[in-house]
């Protein structure tokens, strides 16, 4: 179990707001490997970490975020929805998060949310970030749009891709043959040994979202996957490494 890495899904999202600089800060220090985060476009172009399409569920205004610029999306409050306590915290940008990062010993996972808006240039804008600030060997790049995980490889063959699947399709096998990518990222629910098993056979690195409780977490590790991501980092750390 000790060997099964930690990635804190949308920061430390259990205990802080998700997506915030607070919840990857939290993240930090709660000794996880690494940190997933999801990524969308502004009017203007420019990569923003929410999870949702919308503002509304976690910030205090309303309205798609592919519809408002990087001004408007600053001046909403991203925590105090979450609590009082983080008033005052402001949607970063994905720049803002890698000037944070990119000195750091921790990995990274960008889910790029364009399955549902397909933004333009998502993909271009992303690497051209990464590769800014030298970070090619540490991030993965996922989505549920597997067609934008070919182009990905297509615009950047040296950054690991992964493809994300909410329900798991039968013919799963065939889809990850095809694809010959490096990551699998299926619903821990549902999850079987037997899936684990033929996803590894296959090469791929197993990283399933998201387990919260210990006895799914450990369930997870003895299946032998290689990641756990997890909205509680800290409660991971103390399971699996303690």
């Amino acid at each position: 179990m000790k060997d099964v890495m930690i990635f804190a899904h949308r920061g430390s999202k259990g205990t802080r707001p998700e997506n915030t600089m607070a919840a990857f800060m939290e993240a930090e220090k709660s000794g996880a490997d690494g940190i997933e985060l999801d990524v969308h476009l502004t009017s203007d172009g420019v990569p923003v970490i929410i999870h949702d399409e919308t503002l509304d569920r976690t910030t205090t205004s309303t309205g798609r975020v592919e519809k408002l610029t990087l001004a408007d999306i600053k001046e909403v409050d991203a925590g105090v929805k979450f609590s009082g306590e983080y008033s005052g915290e402001r949607i970063p940008t994905l720049k803002e998060f890698f000037d944070w990062i990119y000195n750091k010993n921790l990995l990274i996972n960008v889910e790029l949310k364009n399955d549902v808006v397909a933004y333009k240039e998502l993909e271009e804008k992303v690497i051209r970030l990464i590769r800014e600030y030298n970070l090619e060997q540490r991030t993965i790049l996922s989505s549920f749009n597997h067609e934008s995980i070919r182009k990905l490889k297509a615009l950047a063959p040296d950054i690991e891709r992964a493809l994300l699947f909410e329900n798991l399709p039968d013919d799963y096998e065939r889809l990850l043959t095809e694809a010959k990518e490096a990551g699998f990222h299926p619903k821990a629910k549902g999850l079987t040994a037997e899936i684990v098993s033929a996803a590894k056979k296959q090469g791929y690195k197993v990283r399933p979202w998201i387990a919260n409780k210990p006895e799914d977490m450990k369930r997870l590790a003895e299946y032998g996957v290689d990641v756990i991501m997890t909205d509680f980092p800290a409660l991971a750390v103390a399971t699996l490494r303690q």
